[in-house]
């Protein structure tokens, strides 16, 4: 069940909640203004030096002295201020790296010096602000509860950022908890951050929980970001966002550091504008962390490099399982999804029907009573020894209660309530719930994966982004993929498939348990011969 489902959410997108209008989506004079004025951003973007460079083009620029790491994140710390700031305000990026500058001289002299740390040296990457970084910056998963906390040590997988010589540009607004807060909540918005916008058509949703990243990358306001993702937290805002996600095994990449949901289905996630951009962010943050046991089992399962497979001839000969339920429908997905189902069979891919869906979905009830167990157990572990005002989940929502005019405006905290009320992970319910959503997750794509021999499952990510409403909520309809490789656990990577009325949607590959590298490749495969990515242009609303 995917959680934009269960918790009636995946909506997101902003303004600033002091002219938010409770539903986003209207037709008042100033929006038509907005639509009738949407040409004077796309023109800046297109103008912008850096626009849709990859790191390979970000690598030659400072190869031949062109630009230098300071110049490059220079360039994307004025863009954040044009763009993200002003301009269409798209409220993606919390807050930038006071040490971002620094940070990129050391880098800068470091390659003078001869020594290139790898393919991430000197690239500017911004991460989402659930994850713990040892520096001037916040982690606070955009909650006012947490407001001050920094970190006293890196996440794991930011040292694993550091030491490859990444830019640590400053951090993504996302939605508050990564929308595990209300049943009714409305995706991409924080307490601490606001309200953050779609970058295709500013008053519909970005999804979420990783709704800045998102933005962010597909607006060109860094070269690659890091998402988290419970269940379509990376790949929803990826599609929403016209870019690729990619959701890897649970245990590829660390957890430590980050502020949980479940320690079963968490982790987190490249974010990028190409398949082999994320390829390389991915195995920079991949390895094994004592402090997170889960890692333990990808020993000897990490790949030294993601982009070794990458070929556009990987198509000929696969198998891909094709969900069933996402080739009709009223959802203008259905149309993008069928002919993209065609041009993996021109290029040589053998297409398998099945019903991946119609055999998971039976156990979206159980992975939520998971998620409010471990959601729980996890928060509350992580806020014991954090260097925050609020030590237990029982603090925050007492925080939230005796702030409720700031910290809950719009929606309340309903499932921070009932996960406070679990009993604990060695309850019988508990239990049984893992058991019949997790283990069954992976029982059902593995019968499916084995007795079609398939290389893959290829489904719709998601339908095109619905309006932001504060009122009621999210309110998602059509196709959505994201589930059953959340729960069980195991890979998926979205890839743009398309524009339906100018809202990008996603291709879904999900494949078996550190299956990432051939995934990767099919992915690719499939992007280089579509070639659907398109920047957008910041428009005002389809009715005006």
């Amino acid at each position: 069940m995917n959680r934009r489902i269960f918790l009636h959410t995946g909506s997101l997108a902003g303004l600033t909640l002091a002219t938010l209008p409770f539903s986003a989506c209207s037709t008042e004079p100033d929006q038509k203004k907005a639509a009738a004025g949407s040409a004077g951003p796309a023109a800046e973007a297109d103008r912008f030096e850096l626009q849709e460079a990859t790191i390979a083009q970000l690598q030659e620029k400072m190869q031949s002295g062109q630009h230098s790491a300071r110049s490059l994140t220079e360039l994307y710390l004025q863009r954040i201020e044009a763009i993200d700031k002003g301009g269409p305000k798209l409220n993606s990026v919390i807050e930038v790296n006071p040490d971002a500058l620094s940070i990129a001289d050391a880098l800068d002299k470091e390659r003078k010096a001869g020594r290139l740390r790898g393919p991430l040296h000197g690239i500017p990457v911004l991460v989402k602000d659930n994850i713990d970084t040892r520096d001037q910056m916040q982690t606070t998963a955009g909650s006012l509860a947490l407001a001050g906390h920094k970190a006293v040590q890196d996440a794991f997988i930011v040292q694993k950022l550091r030491a490859a010589g990444a830019v640590l540009l400053g951090k993504t607004n996302l939605s508050e908890w990564a929308n595990f807060r209300s049943s009714r909540s409305t995706s991409g918005w924080s307490s601490r951050g606001g309200q953050t916008k779609g970058a295709y058509i500013l008053d519909r949703t970005p999804s979420g929980s990783s709704s800045g990243s998102g933005t962010a990358v597909a607006a060109n306001l860094c070269a690659l970001a890091i998402g988290t993702e419970t269940d379509g937290s990376v790949v929803s805002p990826a599609s929403c966002a016209g870019i690729v996600g990619v959701k890897p095994t649970v245990g590829l990449l660390s957890r430590s550091g980050i502020i949980p949901i479940s320690a079963t289905q968490d982790t987190a996630g490249p974010m990028a504008r190409t398949v082999r951009d994320a390829a390389i962010l991915l195995g920079a943050l991949a390895g094994e962390d004592p402090a997170d046991a889960v890692t333990k089992e990808s020993a000897g399962k990490v790949q030294p490099d993601y982009t070794t497979l990458l070929d556009g001839a990987t198509l000929r000969g696969k198998r891909l399982g094709v969900e069933k339920q996402h080739l009709t429908g009223t959802s203008d997905a259905v149309p993008l999804f069928r002919q993209a189902v065609e041009l993996l069979r021109a290029q040589g891919a053998i297409i398998v029907e099945v019903e991946l869906l119609k055999q998971t979905d039976p156990l979206g009830g159980a992975e939520y009573d998971v998620l409010l167990y471990e959601f729980k157990e996890g928060v509350n572990k992580y806020l014991s020894t954090a260097n925050a005002p609020v030590k237990t989940l029982t603090d925050v929502i007492a925080f939230n209660r005796q702030n409720e005019a700031k910290a809950m405006p719009f929606f309340k905290q309903e499932t921070l309530e009932l996960a406070d009320k679990t009993e604990g992970l060695g309850s019988a319910k508990y239990q049984a719930a893992l058991k019949k959503s997790h283990l069954g997750a992976r029982r059902t794509i593995d019968a499916v994966l084995g007795q079609n021999k398939l290389d893959a499952i290829i489904g719709v990510t998601n339908g095109p982004s619905p309006c932001i409403d504060l009122i009621n909520g999210d309110s998602w309809s059509g196709p959505g993929f994201s589930s059953p490789a959340a729960v069980a656990g195991y890979p998926h990577v979205t890839v743009p498939m398309g524009l339906a009325h100018g809202l990008p949607v996603g291709l879904s590959f999900v494949g078996p348990a550190y299956g990432e590298a051939p995934l990767l490749a099919l992915a690719y495969a499939y992007e280089q011969a579509s070639k659907k990515r398109v920047a957008p242009e910041f428009r005002g609303p389809l009715l005006g």
